[in-house]
């Protein structure tokens, strides 16, 4: 109490000092130490002149105006993404309610038109994104709800038995060390498939679900296997679909050549796609195509994993669900021109970069990609080389290769 009365604090007695009342009537209380300079000194000092309590009143009130700026601008720029954001949402259930009425009632008819493939471009609704990349992937296996079952049956009980200790003969032992060495490598997958989402993992709501696709994969493609990467394409699926349609998405997606000849690692026709590859880098990026020579980066070196994962590893989700979106309308084409697109955005970067700079680089991409700027990109890409598309260029170099020639890939097809 004697420290407040000597320092001029109201307290019992003790009238409200002048300046508390300044400070009162001010249209708020900053919650700073820029105040105490309105104070009065202590007691112990001498008073304040009144030429330097004015200075301070004035810088005091300098202080709040641009605080008073400060909050205006933020609360201007609070405004505006909320604006956005309505506007966003307006779009994207505009967009749901056109593919909901006219465009899936009529997906046989509409599907190549003009119109549903802008639509497309512009970003599937989440609402219809399942229901429309299941009729885009297909069903050529036709794998049904009855085949997911007994296929998840048949995987339950080699769990079970893998589980179980056993003393069977050499043989079947190795083909037990293989289904455990799968069995650990699917489960460590699953713990690292989309962390941050944290759904995915021991005990969240997603795990049994991806644990039961990715098993009945095995299953039905013993041939295949499970491959490292797999996790990342079931768990994106399952995000947009049931069960059971998204084993049959997943099945129906690794069984398009591209993928196939990824996850059966088919090195001659992985080299193959790689060339085709480095046709359109060099026909569009031909600057950076020969940084890339000078600098020894191959197409191995960062496509692996985009290919592998679909990118729903190497770009944020929303963005991959958008490559994704265009992926199941044109196919494996768009992987590699997305591809290039990431090239075209970043392509002032990396050509101040040497060798380990842009393979670390391009093997961990920044975590904010603005999706509209890199479609931008994407679309500045032209998949035609000698007015061949892709699909003649890869199919050039795969008839070249097996003819024995070694040319690289744009001389094999001059």
């Amino acid at each position: 109490m004697e420290y407040e009365t000597k320092s001029g604090r109201a307290g019992p007695g003790n009238p409200t000092s002048p300046r508390q009342s300044v400070r009162k009537n001010l249209d708020f209380e900053p919650l700073s130490t820029t105040a105490l300079i309105l104070e009065d000194r202590p007691a112990n000092l001498p008073a304040k002149p009144a030429e330097e309590a004015q200075k301070h009143r004035q810088q005091y009130e300098e202080m709040v105006a641009q605080a008073k700026k400060r909050e205006l601008k933020e609360a201007q720029k609070r405004k505006k993404q909320l604006e956005d954001r309505c506007k966003l949402e307006e779009s994207i259930g505009s967009a749901a309610q056109t593919w909901n009425q006219e465009i899936l009632p009529n997906w046989s008819t509409m599907c190549t038109s003009r119109r549903v493939r802008d639509l497309w471009w512009q970003g599937i609704p989440p609402s219809v994104r399942g229901r429309v990349w299941s009729l885009a992937v297909g069903n050529e296996l036709n794998i049904t709800h009855e085949l997911y079952n007994i296929c998840l049956s048949r995987a339950k009980e080699k769990w079970k038995t893998t589980a179980a200790p056993t003393t069977d003969t050499e043989t079947e032992d190795i083909g037990s060390s293989d289904r455990e060495s799968s069995l650990e490598l699917i489960k460590l997958d699953i713990s690292r498939t989309f962390p941050q989402l944290c759904i995915f993992q021991q005990g969240g709501p997603y795990h049994d679900v991806l644990h039961s696709i990715l098993g009945a994969y095995t299953c039905y493609r013993p041939d295949v296997g499970y491959v490292q990467g797999m996790s990342f394409i079931a768990a994106v699926l399952i995000l947009n679909l049931d069960t059971a349609d998204a084993f049959i998405a997943f099945a129906n997606l690794l069984n398009k050549p591209c993928q196939m000849a990824f996850f059966r690692v088919d090195h001659s026709l992985m080299l193959t796609y790689f060339a085709a590859f480095e046709v359109f880098f060099e026909e569009n990026l031909p600057k950076l195509f020969a940084h890339f020579k000078t600098n020894n980066l191959t197409p191995d070196i960062y496509l692996i994993d985009w290919i592998f994962t679909l990118y729903s590893k190497s770009l944020p989700l929303d963005l991959a669900c958008r490559v994704w979106d265009v992926f199941c309308r044109d196919s494996e084409e768009f992987l590699f021109r997305t591809a290039l697109g990431l090239l075209r955005l970043y392509q002032d970067v990396l050509t101040c970069m040497d060798f380990i700079h842009m393979a670390q680089f391009l093997t961990r991409l920044p975590d904010l990609i603005p999706a509209e700027q890199l479609f931008q990109h994407i679309a500045a890409i032209h998949m035609t080389s000698r007015n061949r598309k892709w699909a003649q260029v890869l199919q050039a170099l795969t008839e070249q290769k097996r003819s024995g020639a070694r040319q690289p890939g744009a001389e094999a097809l001059s």
